[in-house]
């Protein structure tokens, strides 16, 4: 290889990483919160149950704005709208660090959704194409892959660490150094681009039933867990929300300039990656959230205690996705990888099921936090290559935020439907007269045999619905130009 090649491979390189730094950014915040939340409560003095919108505040407009902030990267330029992002969710962080009241950090929080939807959307799709020749994609797949889950189990460890040495605040103003260190990669390095042009996909209607449909879904499922998931309000806003998704499709097979082309839903590829990681991120979601509860309200774990017993999980995934993946990818292609990766996953979430009340961390935590991450690692990155197989250069935008709307989708209703199984078992045992710590491991027993369930679904949409493929085929090279 030339110097000059070298150069500009070492500088696409370099871009990659400023975009899977950004994916750490978001994710990470998505998590780090939630170990702050008592400090936020006892500080700006919050009800137990408007607490809850802290979270929900920023999961709503995130949820909602993937797909259409994706096309938009598509129709004006990735990178002006990904830098656009960026600077509004570095910019919301910091309002939020600041605010002193629970109106203002709501608001703040909303805003900071809108922001890391815009970021977030297009990131995979701006990822292949710097990419697209197979060997080095793969590999940046699997960078991007870790980036998604590493950050997220590393959130809980962040979190505990700089509540507990610098106060809640310091979650929020993290994003400053890290958002301006990658904005200024991300100027200097990220290809300049220019979008098709917003004629190509103007549909305003489109945009505001998909925007609205999802922002209305993610509403009412993260809800359920107060109101159930058969009350009427849960299922009248249910009916809504999908008569609002039912529209946008009716009017993308109508629109001269459809936001998203329909030919990328038909694609059988795209189309099982992406059923397939809902449910698989469903399950995840549920292993990240009991996980911390059974070692803090069981086995007595501190925060602190609580986040460093996860690092098993982003190491495991650091090494699988982005040193094993990339080979095993490039020899068997991404099938093998998905079904290897989610029957992993389902053997872990088997042995979470096994917890005791009288555990301990070795025997009844330890076995899955390492075989389900390993097969998480495994499959995340295959999952990555299917999603985005059949894209065009002109739709890796909106393929992406396809690819990440599925998957904050499918990790709330999977979080909803185990969150609901779970408080329902845990109820009943403790009126049968079951100490708390029992009560609590039935219901968390309960949780992992439904996140096992729905590894089990995801596995078997992959068995039935994906293509036998190599990785070598899954995107058509699109020459980039870096600098």
């Amino acid at each position: 290889m030339s110097p000059i090649a070298a150069q500009r491979l070492r500088t696409r390189w370099l871009a990659v990483i400023a975009l899977a730094a950004a994916q750490v950014m978001i994710v990470l915040d998505q998590n780090i919160v939630s170990i702050a939340l008592p400090a936020i409560r006892e500080d700006l003095a919050f009800s137990q149950a408007n607490l809850v919108w802290t979270v929900n505040a920023y999961v709503i407009p995130f949820g909602g704005l993937l797909l259409l902030a994706g096309r938009l990267g598509d129709l004006v330029s990735r990178k002006q709208v990904f830098l656009a992002g960026l600077a509004l969710f570095t910019l919301a962080s910091v309002a939020a660090a600041l605010a002193d009241s629970q109106g203002f950090l709501l608001a703040a929080r909303f805003v900071q959704g809108i922001g890391g939807a815009i970021t977030a959307a297009g990131l995979l799709g701006m990822i292949v194409t710097i990419f697209p020749e197979p060997q080095h994609q793969v590999k940046a797949i699997g960078l991007y892959g870790f980036a998604s889950a590493g950050g997220g189990a590393a959130g809980s460890v962040v979190g505990g660490v700089l509540t507990e040495t610098l106060g809640w605040e310091s979650v929020f103003y993290v994003n400053l150094p890290l958002g301006l260190i990658v904005a200024a990669m991300a100027w200097k390095l990220l290809p300049a681009d220019r979008g098709i042009g917003l004629k190509a996909g103007a549909d305003v209607i489109g945009a505001a039933l998909v925007t609205s449909g999802l922002m209305l879904a993610v509403y009412t499922l993260i809800e359920t867990e107060r109101y159930g998931l058969t009350s009427a309000r849960t299922l009248g806003m249910g009916a809504l929300a999908i008569a609002l998704l039912a529209g946008f499709f009716i009017r993308q097979a109508k629109a001269a300039a459809p936001l998203i082309p329909l030919r990328i839903l038909f694609s059988r590829n795209v189309a099982g990656a992406n059923l397939s990681q809902s449910l698989m991120v469903g399950a995840a979601f549920g292993f990240m959230f009991f996980t911390v509860l059974y070692l803090q309200q069981v086995l007595e774990f501190a925060p602190l205690a609580a986040g460093l017993a996860f690092l098993p999980a982003p190491i495991v995934i650091a090494v699988v996705s982005m040193a094993l993946a990339p080979r095993l990818l490039t020899r068997f292609g991404a099938r093998p990888m998905v079904l290897a990766g989610l029957s992993l996953m389902v053997v872990g979430f088997v042995l979470f099921a096994q917890m005791r009340a009288d555990g301990n961390y070795l025997a009844d935590v330890l076995p899955g936090m390492i075989t389900a991450p390993l097969g998480f690692g495994l499959a995340m990155p295959a999952l990555m290559t299917l999603g985005m197989a059949d894209s065009r250069p002109e739709d890796a935008g909106v393929t992406s935020g396809l690819f990440n709307t599925a998957q904050q989708v499918g990790g709330a209703v999977g979080l909803a439907v185990i969150s609901t199984a779970v408080s329902a078992r845990t109820g009943t045992l403790l009126e049968g007269g079951a100490a708390q710590a029992e009560a609590l491991t039935g219901g968390f027993r309960l949780g992992y045999g439904i996140a096992a369930g729905l590894a089990a679904a995801a596995l078997v949409i992959a068995v039935a619905v994906i293509k036998t493929r190599k990785a070598a085929d899954a995107v058509e090279p699109v020459p980039v130009a870096v600098g």
